[in-house]
């Protein structure tokens, strides 16, 4: 069931990259379609809110579902969720992809729920599957993948039982979807990494302070913007219809497409070259009014935006290398605001090499502890971060 669920996580990712990709060339060239996101907006809010059922409660239903076994994840969310994610691109929206392909993989694999009536236990190990095959294979970290499936869904809880299927589906999903569908990924890279001395390991301490408060900055803008939407505009397709506005007119004035859509260009610029201190700042603020309004779409190239942009930021201040820092930022604030700093570090060795792994490591477990108790998936775990309570 593992590999079933690979194959169709792996697939599904492979098909919705194809058509991000295509997406965001037609924006690029049709810089006027942003006019029309407000439209958009409205369009995929009435389809969840006619259609969605449950769907719209997103990575959150499916934390909901493997802590508590509720009702099976509807096949619906797939093509939801692919769509969704597809127009906010398409029309210059702020938000990222994996967020999408975990979703897509969690409700494929659920349906092998009903299919093969499958026990409580074993639904769990599956939905791990589906989350760690479309992790894996949007971002092509099959390591990550894994680990991030067991350690976001079960926070201080792991089962050995777990552990064989998730690695399985992820290598699988990411073969599939690069060599099968010959899909690629962004490549990073650090171009000086320093001497693991006691100095340049201490300046990481407040470089992933700065990374964890920003990973908190950045989930408590996503959650303040859905509530005042939730409680001002009571009809759900006007929510994203006014936060398409909102981010139209941001790009109008500010007469730059740089912060909308994933920004992967950007992140790679944060690696080689100094860039304006305020861009971690511009993309959390869109990002947050864009998924907190109603699209559709992951959080995660954001952070990775967001920390890279952050990290470059802090090479005027902290003596170590700009692209260093910058990889310390990608997996500092993706880690404090999933609270998962061992995937984090993994997928940092897969992006950049083990070489920094040292650095990652530090700065992921520094942010992950400042980042407080917060998350931007509301229905996660992590009542046993701490011992004590912030």
């Amino acid at each position: 069931m593992a590999t079933l669920v690979g194959i169709l996580s792996g697939s599904a990712s492979a098909v919705f990259l194809l058509a991000l990709d295509l997406a965001t060339h037609v924006r690029e060239a049709n810089v006027w379609l942003i006019a029309l996101l407000p439209l958009a907006g409205f369009g995929i809010g009435y389809m969840y809110y006619q259609y969605g059922a449950n769907s719209d409660r997103g990575n959150n239903l499916l934390l909901d579902a493997l802590y508590h076994g509720e009702k099976p994840i509807p096949l619906r969310m797939t093509p939801l969720v692919l769509f969704g994610t597809i127009f906010t691109h398409l029309f210059g929206g702020s938000a990222g992809r994996e967020g999408t392909a975990v979703q897509m993989g969690g409700s494929l694999a659920d349906q092998l729920t009903t299919w093969f009536a499958l026990s409580k236990s074993s639904r769990r190990i599956i939905i791990i599957c589906g989350v760690s095959g479309g992790f894996a294979s949007v971002f092509g970290t099959p390591l990550a993948g894994a680990i991030f499936s067991l350690e976001w869904m079960l926070i201080r809880k792991f089962r050995w039982q777990s552990i064989f299927p998730a690695f399985l589906a992820a290598f699988i999903a990411d073969w599939v979807c690069e060599y099968g569908w010959g899909v690629g990924h962004t490549m990073y890279s650090i171009s000086e990494i320093p001497a693991h001395s006691f100095v340049n390991l201490l300046w990481v301490i407040p470089a992933g302070i700065a990374f964890g408060l920003s990973a908190r900055l950045f989930a408590e803008t996503g959650h303040v913007v859905s509530t005042v939407f939730k409680k001002v505009i009571s009809y759900p397709p006007f929510r994203p219809f006014v936060g398409g506005i909102l981010v139209a007119l941001v790009v109008y004035f500010s007469g730059t497409t740089t912060y909308i859509g994933l920004g992967v260009p950007r992140i790679v610029e944060a690696f080689e070259n100094p860039l304006p201190w305020y861009d971690w700042l511009v993309k959390t603020g869109l990002t947050g009014l864009t998924l907190g309004s109603g699209f559709k779409g992951g959080e995660v190239t954001p952070l990775f935006f967001t920390g890279a942009t952050l990290g470059n930021a802090l090479s005027a201040w902290i003596p170590l290398p700009l692209s260093l820092l910058a990889a310390l930022g990608f997996v500092g604030v993706f880690s404090g605001a999933t609270n998962t700093p061992m995937a984090c570090t993994v997928m940092g060795m897969e992006l950049f090499g083990i070489e920094a792994g040292i650095f990652l490591g530090l700065a992921s477990l520094v942010a992950y502890f400042f980042s407080g108790k917060g998350s931007i998936y509301a229905s996660q775990n992590i009542e046993a971060k701490y011992l004590w309570r912030l």
